[in-house]
């Protein structure tokens, strides 16, 4: 009988490895469960789900989880513990009886993995069809779940059928299955329940639970030295675990044929093992099902990173691969994934996922490519890798999988989900320059879209400039050998540096002007953004001239020019920067008190006191037909951040920089720019300073010898 001391057992287990672990779980899709007998039908990756499962799935519906297990684990301590956790045994004589009788009752639910042991390698499809790869060879899934559902259901639409036909017959089976109320039994239902569980990111290393294994215990067995390393490193080094159930299926739909009604009206004694006439037709039902939740159970998965690389890797015909070209068609296919409904995402690809073309900030692809250089898929060649296309086809140790072969695995695992594989194959085989074209046609068309909906949600009659001031735009030139980067500054919009992006375009280059986030609306706008929504909208504008420029400039004006500077740190590929009026810190009367009275607008805020809030201060700019008139305190306070956070990092960028400054400039600290210029760590750096009394010096009088030393420093790079 179960033992509930077990599972509570097992649940403080659990909670102490989740303590100790640095694993994530998340769960999905909870509401799905239905009321009634189900069975949970769970792919099997790791032993983490045997333990696992049935603590989550008792938590979330209070009803007793028996499981199915292998007969080999039923022996010694480990086989009365799982005995007590309602674990039965593949090879129990009444394990079908039993699986049926507690399904009528709904005194438990049922765990059933249906790939029928791990399957450490994920591979399921052959050819099209599910067939799970196994250490004994290849076996279709297991149609048991699909069989033990049919089978309750059948009973349950008898017993209901014959209620009042053959009180006989209703005896009979009430005895057989120890039913002691009937009422509840025929006003059930039977369900199967998809689940899946991912986990991210999946390496395989040793560590202190396979070392301390190792030492402790002789001639230990290398698939559990496997399965430690494994599974050790998820738990201690971190891992996402993401459980999503499906929609459950329900089983009654299943048996509406007539063969099979024939056979659960007819007034013969129908016993447990007896061969019925609809038996055929019930082993149809069977497989159809089962192809029904094992299709459910993997697209269920929870896409990530990992998967998408490994598997434009393993689609990509080319031997010869570019870390930028497949970063740029893993980026196109997780733009085009959101529009599939039916795919679900890992929490990481739900953002902007321009980092993937910039600095991979999130070491998403870093992180793969280590696993891909270690394993041996690939293999560096200069300033390209090699693919080792064998490593996909050829046959290795099923327990090794994991360790020799992840990326392979990787790749496996999302196979299954047809809408994704469509994708990544399109994204595969068109040419490289096809593929830089559409993404930066992406970011634009995306650039454009977001101005437009925040200028419609933020602009102010009368206050509000019109849309060409603030709009992104993309100068041409001649030559795609270099492009600029060029970003305006703070409270201003992209019309503040058009004239000197037109001038670079006369002199053949491709220039991009991005809006930063906040800017070009209202004040309102801007007092909602941090600085690091202008790092992700300079980063993008980056990706843009990086797709279609061979080399790339960055530059900008005052805090554009900070964002310039931070770029040139973040990203490797920058041929070179200019910052003009960057400023460490700001003159302004306003901005040495920014800092107290954001501090004042927070405690007000969370003292629910707005009229006592000063958020803005009003601003007299010497460009009134580009910047705001108001300036929102909070956004003092980024900028400031922004400095405090590139300051440290300024001795990193070792590319040619020029940087320039006005001497009688009233907003930036001319010792503060010279002070920027001396702690860049380029050996190839320029500092200019023009004798002008304002701030805005890429306007106005005498702009164009400005324009002239940035070309010039373009010119020679």
């Amino acid at each position: 009988m179960l033992n509930k001391f077990a599972y509570r057992t097992t649940g403080l287990a659990i909670k102490t490895i989740t303590n100790l672990s640095k694993a994530q779980i998340s769960y999905h899709g909870e509401d799905h469960i239905p009321a009634g007998s189900n069975i949970f039908v769970i792919n099997h990756f790791t032993r983490l789900e045997t333990f696992l499962m049935p603590y989550v799935i008792f938590r979330l519906t209070k009803i007793p989880v028996w499981s199915l297990a292998s007969y080999e684990l039923f022996k010694g301590a480990f086989g009365a513990y799982l005995e007590k956790v309602g674990a039965v045994s593949t090879k129990n004589a009444d394990r079908d009886r039993l699986i049926v009788k507690t399904l009528l009752t709904g005194e438990a639910n049922w765990i059933i993995f249906p790939e029928g042991r791990m399957v450490k390698n994920k591979k399921i499809i052959e050819k099209g069809r599910f067939m799970v790869s196994a250490a004994g060879g290849k076996h279709p899934p297991h149609s048991g779940a699909a069989t033990l559902a049919l089978r309750t259901e059948f009973y349950r639409q008898r017993l209901r059928r014959l209620q009042a036909k053959n009180a006989d017959e209703v005896k009979h089976l009430a005895e057989r299955f120890q039913i002691q109320d009937l009422e509840p039994v025929i006003n059930g239902d039977t369900h199967i329940v998809p689940v899946n569980l991912t986990y991210y990111p999946i390496r395989a290393r040793e560590n202190i639970l396979s070392n301390l294994a190792v030492r402790l215990v002789e001639d230990l067995p290398e698939r559990l030295i496997e399965e430690l390393m494994t599974e050790g490193s998820m738990l201690l080094s971190g891992v996402d675990i993401d459980i999503r159930f499906g929609e459950p299926i329900e089983i009654f739909e299943c048996l509406q044929c007539s063969p099979i009604d024939m056979d659960i009206t007819t007034q013969r004694r129908i016993n447990f093992d007896d061969r019925i006439p609809s038996r055929t037709r019930m082993r149809i039902e069977a497989l159809r099902l089962m192809e029904r939740y094992m299709t459910a159970i993997y697209n269920l998965t929870t896409v990530n990173h990992d998967h998408m690389f490994a598997s434009m890797l393993r689609a990509m015909r080319s031997k010869k691969i570019d870390n930028q070209d497949l970063r740029r068609r893993v980026f196109l296919a997780c733009t085009r994934i959101p529009h599939q409904t039916n795919i679900h995402l890992h929490r990481s690809l739900d953002d902007d996922q321009v980092h993937l073309l910039t600095d991979d900030r999130y070491r998403k692809f870093q992180e793969f490519l280590t696993v891909a250089l270690d394993t041996g898929i690939l293999s560096r060649q200069g300033t390209w890798f090699e693919k080792d296309t064998s490593k996909f086809s050829s046959a290795y140790d099923f327990h090794r999988a994991r360790i020799d072969n992840p990326i392979d695995v990787m790749a496996n695992a999302v196979e299954p989900i047809t809408p994704l594989q469509r994708i990544v194959s399109r994204l595969a085989v068109q040419p490289q320059f096809w593929i830089r074209r559409k993404v930066a046609r992406y970011l634009m068309d995306q650039s454009e879209a977001e101005f437009e909906k925040d200028y419609a949600m933020f602009q102010i009659e009368g206050e509000t400039k019109p849309m060409s001031v603030g709009r992104p735009f993309l100068i041409k030139g001649r030559s795609k050998k270099l492009g600029v980067m060029l970003s305006h500054g703070y409270m201003a919009a992209p019309l503040e540096v058009r004239k000197l992006a037109e001038f670079l375009g006369r002199l053949g280059f491709w220039v991009y002007v991005p809006r930063l986030k906040g800017h070009g609306t209202s004040p309102e706008d801007l007092a909602m953004r941090s600085y690091l929504d202008w790092q992700s909208s300079v980063d993008r504008g980056y990706a843009i001239i990086s797709n279609i420029c061979e080399r790339v400039v960055a530059g900008g004006f005052s805090t554009g020019a900070a964002l310039a500077l931070d770029l040139a740190d973040r990203v490797d590929n920058v041929a070179g920067v200019f910052a003009v009026a960057a400023p460490l810190r700001l003159r302004d009367f306003s901005a040495r008190f920014a800092p107290a009275v954001d501090m004042w607008n927070r405690l007000m805020q969370k003292a629910h006191q707005h009229a006592a809030k000063k958020e803005f201060v009003e601003n007299k700019p010497e460009n009134a037909q580009i910047n705001y008139i108001r300036n929102p305190i909070s956004g003092v306070v980024e900028v400031d951040r922004l400095m405090d956070d590139l300051e440290p990092r300024l001795a990193n960028i070792m590319v040619p920089t020029l940087v320039v400054q006005s001497s009688g400039d009233p907003v930036v600290e001319p010792s503060g720019s010279r002070r920027i210029f001396e702690l860049i760590g380029s050996s190839e750096k320029k500092y200019v300073l023009f004798n002008f009394e304002r701030h805005g010096i890429l306007l106005g009088e005498g702009a164009q010898k400005v324009y002239e030393s940035i070309g010039n420093f373009i010119n020679r790079l």
